[in-house]
């Protein structure tokens, strides 16, 4: 009878320590899971902005292959000017003070 007892708990112990050994080798498989769905959603996103830095460089390339933007895109570089061409600048209107003058009365008013 002691025996069987002695033999059934070792047989419990080795089975718990596996049990153990399984649970952790278990979590670290969760683990990785997670971080290899973590770098699948971050490479999705890389991917989407990649794709729309392809359109957006196919029409930027698009319109270079025409001559108007092939002009527009010299102008922008090189701040340069055709024949004849002459520059425009623009400046805002300065900033007038109120003509208005305020009379005697209203003056010694101010005072109060």
């Amino acid at each position: 009878m002691r025996g069987t007892q002695l033999r059934q708990g070792i047989i419990i112990g080795f089975l718990l320590l596996i049990a153990s050994w399984l649970l952790v080798l278990i979590w670290g498989l969760v683990g990785k899971a997670q971080v290899a769905i973590s770098q699948a959603h971050d490479t999705q996103r890389q991917y989407q902005s990649l794709e729309k830095r392809k359109t957006t460089l196919e029409a930027n390339l698009a319109a270079l292959n025409t001559p108007r933007g092939q002009d527009a895109a010299i102008r922008t570089a090189f701040g340069v000017a055709r024949p004849g061409e002459e520059v425009i600048v623009v400046v805002p209107p300065a900033n007038q003070a109120p003509t208005t003058t305020t009379s005697w009365w209203q003056r010694i008013l101010q005072w109060f």
